[in-house]
């Protein structure tokens, strides 16, 4: 299986900055999609960013432009670097990789921005 554990999340003002990590293990040796989701109270889960093991990147238009997504292949980690956090930003935040048709997910980390 897959273990997914996120950290990095917590309370910062509008227009500051937050990086989060995804660190993976377990049966990974072939995943090649990794990527963030969040979710704001009340509404649907929604994918903020995600990145192949290549490298190529896709991100929401919400976001596109202030986050940044990489990844450490080596590390198994990927980051999702956030900058010019808005109030619009707060929502738990998960870590997926899906892996032969099953999706994997981190316990999610809040993110919090104030204005």
């Amino acid at each position: 299986q897959v273990q997914l554990v996120e950290s990095g999340g917590g309370l910062v003002q509008a227009g500051g900055s937050l990086r989060l990590s995804c660190a993976a293990s377990g049966r990974i040796f072939d995943i090649n999609v990794m990527g963030w989701y969040r979710q704001a109270p009340g509404k649907q889960r929604e994918l903020v960013a995600s990145i192949t093991k290549g490298g190529s990147t896709s991100y929401a238009d919400s976001v596109k432009g202030r986050f940044t997504i990489s990844r450490d292949n080596a590390k198994n980690t990927s980051y999702l670097q956030m900058n010019s956090l808005k109030p619009e930003d707060t929502a738990v935040y998960y870590c997926y990789a899906p892996r032969f048709g099953v999706a994997y997910w981190g316990q999610g980390t809040q993110v919090t921005v104030s204005s």
